[in-house]
């Protein structure tokens, strides 16, 4: 089994983080796994809509790319999940966004969720994230480290004051979420997610914490497992209809190339 993971972030400039991502991933995969970690330069730099919008155009591209070149499943790494929705919709094979499947799974563990993200600019993104999936009643709290991804470095490269410090700094973004009726924490983020993933057992008072990196890995290895079973897949109806060869072509040139003629000709 073959799968490709799209990251948001920018693989030469958090180098240690790709690094220690791809390794712990392939760590716990399955035997005869292997899970190839892509980022995407520049990276999800500027906190907002519009970035995010044009990572998601170049991870579904990249997704098409991977899905031609035998990938068994492509990840979304990115909890936003932006563009899940329409790879999904370009694509056979499955397609897992880490947002959606470790929501979902938080719901097994507990009724009411607290998501704790990078930034607080995101907050209502994970509201809206949760609406999406049906899961809107559920996640009663979101706040944000108002961290960027640049200060987990030195905890991947290994420094243990540097990573004691950031789990610090998440229990203590996390613990009054709990104290206010929260049952289970989901790091609504790879990067926190790896971090609390290397700790066993891992909780905020009595809420256990989820390991997005591994939910989403092993969510990934499930969908493929089960394709392989019955061939089920997403619903093709009005939900996900699978798009046409020029609907793909037509999207492809265009992050190849740009939009083409301007809207407003040279001159004018």
């Amino acid at each position: 089994m073959r799968i490709f993971w799209q990251s948001f972030i920018d693989a030469t400039a958090s180098a240690g983080y790709m690094t220690r991502l791809s390794d712990y991933l392939n760590g716990i995969a399955e035997p005869g796994t292997t899970v190839d970690v892509f980022g995407i330069s520049p990276p999800d730099r500027h906190f907002g809509r519009l970035a995010e919008f044009r990572c998601a155009a170049i991870a579904i591209d990249n997704g098409l790319e991977a899905a031609s070149r035998g990938y068994d499943a492509v990840v979304i790494g990115h909890f936003q999940d932006p563009g899940l929705y329409e790879l999904k919709s370009a694509l056979t094979i499955p397609v897992i966004g880490a947002g959606e499947v470790c929501m979902h799974y938080a719901a097994r563990l507990g009724r009411r969720m607290a998501l704790i993200t990078l930034d607080d600019v995101f907050q209502v993104w994970h509201y809206e994230q949760a609406d999406l999936y049906g899961l809107g009643n559920r996640v009663k709290h979101v706040a944000g480290l108002n961290c960027e991804p640049s200060d987990f470095s030195a905890a991947f490269a290994g420094d243990d004051k540097a990573r004691r410090r950031m789990l610090a700094n998440f229990t203590a973004c996390a613990e009054p979420l709990v104290r206010d009726g929260a049952d289970v924490v989901v790091p609504a983020g790879v990067l926190p997610g790896l971090l609390v993933g290397g700790e066993y057992g891992f909780k905020v008072l009595h809420a256990p914490v989820v390991n997005t990196a591994a939910v989403t890995l092993k969510s990934a290895e499930m969908d493929v497992r089960l394709r392989n079973i019955n061939g089920i897949e997403v619903s093709r109806g009005p939900f996900c209809a699978l798009a046409n060869e020029h609907a793909v072509e037509d999207f492809r040139t265009f992050v190849a190339k740009g939009r083409g003629a301007p809207l407003f000709p040279s001159g004018t």
